[in-house]
């Protein structure tokens, strides 16, 4: 089958650009000594998940557990779930998961903690906890000076064990000046909590962390030895935007057909809220995607099926029928909202991937 024989809209992986992204990481990783367990919330496939095991990585991260119970499918020896986990069903199945692999779990509570315990000794089954501390995001994470304690915590309780503290530097999302300073201050913030959990006699053998728009800086807080980024198999106008990638490094694209010129200085495509993310452009920038064969038109905004594309500031032209790409600015929702997407090189499609990992919310 060809691209030309898809009908739109349609979700593309350049297949050439995601081997491409996957080896730069894997590579990156294997120089500087770090454990590599990508965060399958951006690809949702078990098959894309084996691939980055084959090039070496140590393990998976997943946020629920639906979605380990789907991750453990692609064969990995080592599935985290960077998320508390809450509830007798939840905990329940994911004890089943561990039966199947080594599974770690990040948590920021005694409550969690214990839930966990509970369900693990039941279970008869071992889990590892990496303690997460806030880094600066305002999310999830205890302060900082509360790691030590809720290390302890882990350690008291049965069928648990303490394997190390995480973090997520998600307030870091561009290399401005504010940017850089975040990231110095990060690496004195994870110096000082590794320095007080070794001090308590509490050895964080994994120190993991890490995202997308900063992996390639990873290797300069000494304290980290894993790193988790997701978007980087695909990449995104997001990541363009942090300076974490280059336009050419964007394996994803939404194929997508104009459908209307009737209003003048506007085209219409044929996909909206159904096909792209909602996410706005980071650094305050405008739009809903970038068409790179346009440039200087602006998706300004979606409705279900429509999508509005202002031309006014571009020279291209364009007709009823014509087929565009367009890089949204974050794909790992995008992905989310389509059963399929599809493996192409150049103008052939490979491969037609079901996105297993869809929708699982629990």
């Amino acid at each position: 089958m060809t691209v030309a024989e898809l009908e739109t809209p349609a979700l593309l992986i350049d297949l050439d650009i995601m081997e491409a992204n996957l080896a730069r990481m894997a590579e990156y990783a294997g120089a500087h000594g770090l454990r590599l367990r990508p965060h399958t919330k951006t690809h949702k496939i078990p098959e894309l998940g084996a691939r980055q095991m084959a090039l070496g990585a140590a393990g998976l991260t997943v946020a629920k557990t639906t979605e380990a119970e789907v991750m453990v499918r692609s064969g990995t020896k080592d599935l985290l779930i960077a998320y508390p986990v809450l509830g007798r069903k939840k905990l329940d199945r994911l004890m089943k998961v561990a039966g199947e692999t080594r599974v770690t779990v990040a948590l920021d509570s005694e409550y969690a903690a214990r839930e966990l315990s509970g369900a693990a000794q039941k279970a008869g089954r071992e889990i590892a906890v990496l303690a997460e501390f806030d880094a600066g995001l305002g999310r999830v994470g205890v302060k900082p000076e509360e790691v030590v304690g809720l290390a302890r915590v882990v350690s008291s309780l049965p069928s648990l064990k303490f394997d190390g503290i995480t973090f997520y530097p998600g307030h870091i999302k561009q290399w401005d000046s504010a940017g850089e300073v975040a990231f110095q201050e990060l690496g004195k913030l994870l110096k000082k909590v590794c320095g007080e959990s070794r001090a308590a006699g509490l050895e964080p053998r994994i120190v993991s962390g890490g995202s997308t728009p900063t992996w390639f800086r990873s290797h300069e807080l000494p304290e980290l030895n894993e790193i988790r980024p997701g978007t980087y198999i695909f990449n995104d106008r997001n990541t363009m935007k942090s300076g974490a990638c280059t336009l050419d490094q964007c394996a994803a694209s939404m194929l997508v057909t104009v459908v209307s010129t009737a209003v003048e200085g506007q085209v219409i495509i044929d996909g909206g809220s159904k096909t792209f993310s909602s996410d706005l452009c980071v650094g305050g920038g405008v739009g809903h995607g970038c068409i790179p064969e346009a440039p200087g038109s602006v998706f300004r905004r979606m409705n279900e099926e429509h999508g509005y594309v202002d031309i006014a500031g571009t020279e291209t032209a364009f007709e009823i029928g014509q087929r565009l790409r367009v890089i949204p600015n974050h794909i790992c929702v995008a992905m989310n909202l389509h059963e399929n997407v599809f493996g192409i090189r150049g103008d052939q499609v490979e491969k037609c991937w079901r996105v297993e990992g869809r929708g699982k919310l629990q």
